[in-house]
């Protein structure tokens, strides 16, 4: 009856300690997440997304990883959530051995504003379209006028990145304005003069032969002595006195 009784003891031993090595091993290889941090990149300058944008994302998709074991926090699933959102532009998002699920969110940079009679938008460093933010403004050119979402998303861009990539000519145009033809001027900062650009074909040489005018004509007759510089015809520039 005792030995029976110690291999009943020294079993249900076997079992418990068994038992605990693997609740404690599954602890430490699968532990629960205590803490989200959020990293939103150049928040200090971009305010488009915030951290608690963010958790409200999650919250509503059933994906806050508070309490979750790793092993159920699905990271690819966080981030084809928050990629949904327009005004981000990447994620990354893991789990720390600490129990911590990190994000580090990158936003989208608009470096063109779209206000025409087919909507209001930006248009972002990578170009797409992206919405207008009712707390953020961005302060980039602004082109309005007949602007199909197409050209937008291509010649606009295109002249959009070039001005963001040129000091000059990104601290001279103001505005654009695009015909129901699909011809373009440009509204400056200095003089009150308007650029009639033409089409968006070969930008750089009009703006090369410009800027050329610009640097050999405009000290010797003033900055107001014409209302409108023409660059639409090849390698020719045509004013029209005020």
């Amino acid at each position: 009856m005792i030995r029976a009784l110690s291999i009943v003891v020294a079993t249900l031993l076997f079992a418990y300690i068994v038992f605990v090595s693997f609740y404690f091993r599954e602890k430490r290889h699968n532990p629960r997440c205590h803490d989200l941090e959020i990293v939103v990149e150049d928040s200090l300058d971009k305010h488009f997304v915030s951290e608690s944008d963010i958790i409200a994302i999650l919250r509503q998709a059933d994906l806050n990883p508070i309490d979750k074991r790793a092993r159920k926090v699905n990271t690819n699933k966080i981030e084809a959530e928050l990629l949904k959102n327009q005004m981000i532009a990447r994620v990354e998002a893991y789990n720390t051995p600490s129990g911590t699920v990190k994000l580090e969110v990158t936003q989208k940079v608009p470096i063109l504003r779209i206000m025409s009679v087919r909507g209001n938008y930006y248009v972002d460093n990578e170009g797409s379209a992206m919405p207008v933010s009712p707390r953020y403004v961005a302060h980039v050119p602004i082109a309005t006028g007949y602007i199909e979402k197409e050209l937008a998303i291509t010649d606009l861009y295109k002249f959009a990145l070039f001005l963001q990539k040129d000091e000059f000519w990104n601290d001279q145009i103001d505005q654009i304005f695009v015909h129901p033809d699909g011809e373009t001027e440009l509204i400056p900062r200095v003089g009150s003069h308007r650029i009639v650009l033409g089409t968006l074909d070969d930008f750089e040489t009009k703006l090369q032969n410009l800027k050329l005018f610009y640097d050999q004509a405009i000290p010797i007759v003033g900055w107001e002595k014409y209302s409108v510089i023409s660059l639409k015809y090849k390698n020719q520039i045509v004013c029209t006195k005020k």
